[in-house]
């Protein structure tokens, strides 16, 4: 027998048979097709399960599941403790798990305009570590990496910036596809378009993820405990991804409305987790869901060029969590005042506030911001205007544009893959795509693609 213990937020995604039948779990692609992401412990396959977070496995020597017992529970229990407090705790802790995290190790740090990589970026200023610090932005989009370089420089980190260049897809798509196994659509991880620089880097990467999460409400203010499956609901689902998995849900003669099933799956899930607070509630349900399922997936590609790190990630820092009040974790409190104690970093530009910083965001709002976003505006449409176009979105990279359409054509169309797929669909979608809104049906071709690939890479009949 073999007994794996996984963390309360693993990093990466581990998969065990069950004793089903080997078939397609139609059911599971559906509401992947829907949402980008599968849930619970479901994969492609019936006789195949993702072992769930926090949770004691027992695996037999043929490498199936036996027993899976949860040795740990999200839970709410807020400590009387003052914001203060809260705050030297979530410092110290963040320090010593960096510190032990890092060691003597050189520092692989990606920067971005926001708070998780800066919160990083100050600890690391203190302990005087050797940090390569890198960030990246599109070619065509709003310059990022000119937010990250103020940050490195303040903290006197080396700094390197990448242009994400158009159709950077085409040429590492079925390294992707095999290191992430399809778990994932193609349209997010930029990260691929660097992997080869990233490898002649020296050290282990600092990651920053899902810190946005934890430490921010789980909802908006006032949402009530009825109103969570509606929310997640529409936060989960992607309007053209609902729109394919209905279709293939009534091509492969599922029993039953897809709605009906997926709503209820959510409503099943949720009720396993016993927290009354409702922005606990759905942070605690995102971080099992959204956090092991999406957002771990692509940490495989940081882990294909380094070892990885990821502070926010610890078991400690989710059970720290647990004991926080919301009002501390609300609207980022902890982590705005923890970079407040640094003047220079926090007078450099907050991406999600720009053109504001971390002193001053609250002014992002009219009359305020008005100059800014009419300058900003009209830039954006004198660049249209001169044929360049401001790329928002990594999929207008990979997707957009003749010789990008050739390669997606070439993986929708040309390529047997899709037996379990019919060509009117696949079509249908394409066209909407390429002839009513290629924003809103992005979702659905991108997932068409992905398919395509873990088809021809890891189907097993």
């Amino acid at each position: 027998m073999n007994h794996i213990r996984t963390q309360i937020l693993p990093s990466k995604q581990r998969f065990a048979k069950v004793r089903a039948p080997h078939e397609l779990n139609l059911k599971a692609i559906a509401i992947y097709v829907a949402t980008g992401f599968f849930l619970d412990s479901d994969t492609f396959y019936q006789d195949e399960v993702c072992l769930l977070p926090a949770h004691d496995h027992t695996i037999d020597n043929e490498g199936y599941l036996v027993e899976s017992k949860p040795w740990f529970e999200w839970h709410y229990s807020p400590r009387q403790l003052s914001f203060k407090e809260a705050l030297d705790e979530y410092q110290t802790l963040l320090t010593s798990i960096i510190k032990e995290q890092t060691g003597t190790s050189k520092v692989i740090l990606p920067l971005s305009g926001g708070l998780d990589s800066r919160s990083q970026a100050l600890i690391f200023k203190h302990l005087n570590s050797d940090v390569q610090s890198y960030s990246y932005s599109f070619k065509g989009g709003f310059p990022e990496h000119k937010i990250s370089k103020k940050v490195a420089d303040v903290c006197g980190f080396k700094f390197q910036d990448f242009e994400i260049p158009k159709g950077y897809l085409w040429d590492c798509i079925e390294d992707l596809a095999k290191i992430n196994g399809c778990y994932s659509e193609f349209t997010h991880p930029r990260q691929m378009a660097v992997l080869e620089e990233l490898k002649q880097m020296e050290g282990q990467f600092s990651l920053g993820h899902w810190g946005d999460v934890l430490f921010d409400r789980g909802v908006p203010e006032g949402t009530k405990q009825s109103d969570i499956i509606p929310l997640l609901y529409k936060k989960m689902v992607k309007k053209d991804g609902l729109e394919l998995a209905k279709q293939l849900w009534n091509h492969w003669s599922i029993e039953g409305e897809f709605e009906y099933y997926l709503t209820q799956r959510l409503e099943t899930l949720l009720s396993k987790i016993k927290i009354d607070n409702v922005s606990a509630k759905v942070r605690a349900f995102k971080t099992s869901q959204w956090a092991h399922r999406w957002t771990s997936t692509n940490l495989a590609i940081f882990e294909n060029a380094h070892p990885i790190n990821l502070p926010y990630y610890d078991n400690r820092m989710c059970e720290f969590i647990c004991t926080v009040p919301e009002d501390y974790l609300a609207d980022r409190k902890l982590q705005l005042a923890h970079l407040k104690t640094d003047n220079a970093l926090a007078s450099i530009t907050w991406h999600d506030q720009k053109p504001f910083n971390i002193k001053n965001y609250n002014y992002n709002k009219v009359p305020y911001n008005l100059p800014y976003r009419i300058i900003d505006k009209l830039k954006r449409e004198l660049k249209g205007a001169f044929g360049n176009p401001h790329i928002q979105r990594n999929f207008e990279l990979q997707f957009l544009g003749e010789t990008n359409d050739k390669n997606l054509k070439e993986y929708l169309f040309n390529s047997p893959y899709f037996e379990f797929i019919p060509k009117s669909i696949i079509t249908s979608f394409y066209d909407k795509f390429k002839n009513e809104d290629y924003v809103k049906y992005s979702h659905s071709v991108s997932m068409l693609l992905t398919l395509s690939l873990w088809h021809k890479l890891n189907y097993k009949p």
